[in-house]
């Protein structure tokens, strides 16, 4: 996402609807939605049971849905980039389907107590673990990344719409047939998904493996990406000063509405549906609401409008009152949700896409989780009121930051692949599992460009970082002083020739080019790469082109 605006695009583009023109997203979209309605209505259920159990324990419903996320979603995200995006899917609903039908079988034979609900659920918060990171991840092969950020709001009126329609009809069925129902209807709703995604045949490019990375060497090039790119990390930073606040709302509305409004099952799901029905006429708003306040003014905006309605609801006891107040809430929620998750899936190049979004995932959901059983033993000691008073305060603090640590501008990033790298003429063949590798470029800079090189150069070295350096340097010759050597580790051969092939966008080659026209005129860099001498000796041949171990980019 970006503050400034974009140049215009088709009119087709600026539909809110555009993305619902792809095949496969809009078949993936409908099954999603039946699926997010079972969701709801099953949360109804599980929540209800555990009303008159306390505070807390209703909270660990929450919680036990969003835990996995804290425990799986890294893994989750390179399961993800290394296997067919599709087959992981697939895994993860019938793993979804299987628990969920496990929670209608023991409904209705009257066998469900906390213990096994909540367990159960912790299974079913597994499932949509693994599946997160791939779901969003697949997002780009479906839609334009010129529709990306329309194709977030339409997953956020998907989860709207559901939250609009599950919880009335689930607080429906829960009064009038009982809670096995809505955990039946849940293990049928996966059904839609999975057929889809049999259906669907992914393009040979998108489906081809991320590589034969190992698990840990996975996780750390996720970790090292997602450190060295300050655009995701003020992303995340972002999603972190909101979550906290806005769990209140989720955590503390079932208790909010049987004890200080008094209503039944119905009535909270009706409640909830005010919720999604804000968000709902909000994802129409949004475009006209960012246009006119910009990407940061909207957090700060979701936020403020947030914590007045936590405020609401602390204060006010008419149940009409309180659910007309729920509308704005829907509203504000999308806003802010909308524009974190366009923000993340706009600055991530495909090979640690997965990885990245599991990475936001764990900061959003796992926010949520840590944070709800909090809410509920405060709840349960300072009372509702005060809860939802703090958690608006919370809020405000955090739409106060906004000025202070704003999402930075998205015009420049291009997260394409860009194989511009030359192959490295050597004169013995590494293997893949060769290393470490010291990469080394020589740069002849004249005097009068030296401080604005070194200043283009540290955007170049978060480049290296990010794609698979260990480590990164630029000097100074001391017996040249126009000489400058850029010097940084990869772990690997391997982990070297992804650089080349693989890891490298269309914005890294940008900083690159950038700072070589500041060279002396008629120079070229050059590189060398030299391998660990103690590793053993290398097989030699004979190279194509070039200096030994050297070449000119």
């Amino acid at each position: 996402m970006k503050s400034a605006p974009s140049p215009p695009a088709p009119a087709e583009a600026d539909s809110p609807w555009a993305p619902l023109a792809a095949r496969v997203f809009r078949a993936l979209w409908i099954a999603q939605l039946v699926s997010n309605i079972g969701s709801w209505m099953q949360t109804v259920g599980a929540q209800w049971l555990l009303v008159g159990d306390g505070a807390a324990l209703v909270t660990l419903v929450q919680t036990a849905a969003s835990l996995p996320v804290v425990l799986l979603a890294l893994p989750a995200g390179v399961i993800a980039d290394r296997f067919d995006r599709r087959s992981v899917l697939l895994a993860a609903q019938f793993a979804m389907l299987v628990a969920s039908g496990a929670l209608a079988v023991l409904a209705f034979t009257d066998a469900l107590s906390p213990t096994v609900l909540l367990v159960l659920t912790f299974f079913l918060g597994c499932g949509a673990a693994l599946m997160g990171p791939a779901w969003q991840a697949i997002q780009p092969e479906l839609v334009e990344r010129r529709r990306l950020g329309q194709a977030a709001a339409l997953g956020a009126v998907n989860m709207n719409v559901a939250r609009a329609v599950g919880p009335a009809l689930g607080g429906a069925v829960v009064a009038a047939a009982g809670a096995g129902w809505v955990f039946a209807f849940n293990a049928a709703s996966y059904l839609g998904i999975m057929a889809v995604l049999l259906v669907w045949r992914r393009p040979p490019m998108a489906a081809a493996t991320a590589g034969n990375e190992r698990l840990l060497a996975a996780l750390h090039a996720g970790r090292r990406y997602v450190w060295n790119a300050p655009g995701v990390r003020r992303v995340l930073l972002r999603t972190l000063l909101f979550v906290p606040g806005g769990a209140a709302l989720w955590a503390l509305l079932p208790l909010t509405a049987s004890r200080s409004l008094g209503l039944g099952s119905g009535g909270y799901g009706l409640l909830l549906a005010a919720v999604g029905t804000g968000a709902v006429a909000g994802a129409f708003a949004l475009p006209h609401v960012r246009r006119v306040l910009g990407v940061n003014g909207t957090l700060a905006a979701g936020a403020v409008v947030f914590a007045g309605v936590l405020a609401v609801l602390a204060t006010v006891r008419a149940p009409w009152v309180v659910t007309a107040a729920l509308l704005p809430a829907g509203l504000a929620w999308i806003a802010v949700l909308s524009t974190l998750n366009a923000a993340v899936l706009t600055r991530l190049p495909g090979w640690v896409r997965a990885r990245g979004l599991a990475v936001y995932l764990l900061v959003f959901q796992g926010g949520q989780a840590l944070v709800a059983p909090l809410w509920g033993v405060l709840a349960d000691w300072l009372g509702i009121s005060c809860c939802l008073l703090i958690a608006g305060a919370v809020l405000l603090l955090g739409a106060a930051t906004v000025r202070r640590w704003p999402l930075l501008d998205a015009e420049g990033i291009n997260p394409s692949p860009s194989d511009h790298w030359p192959v490295p003429p050597l004169v013995f063949e590494p293997g893949e599992a060769d290393g470490p590798v010291l990469v080394s470029v020589v740069y002849r800079i004249p005097a009068v460009n030296r401080a604005e090189f070194t200043a283009r150069m540290h955007r170049v070295g978060r480049s290296r970082r990010r794609t698979g350096a260990l480590s990164w340097g630029l000097y100074q010759d001391g017996n040249a002083p126009e000489r400058f050597v850029e010097s940084y580790l990869v772990a690997s051969w391997a982990e070297h020739l992804a650089q080349h092939h693989v890891r490298l966008t269309a914005t890294d080659r940008r900083h690159e080019e950038q700072a070589r026209e500041l060279l002396m005129p008629g120079t070229l860099p050059e590189v060398v790469h030299a391998f660990d001498a103690t590793s053993g000796p290398a097989v030699p041949h004979q190279a194509d082109t070039g200096a030994p171990g050297s070449d000119s980019w």
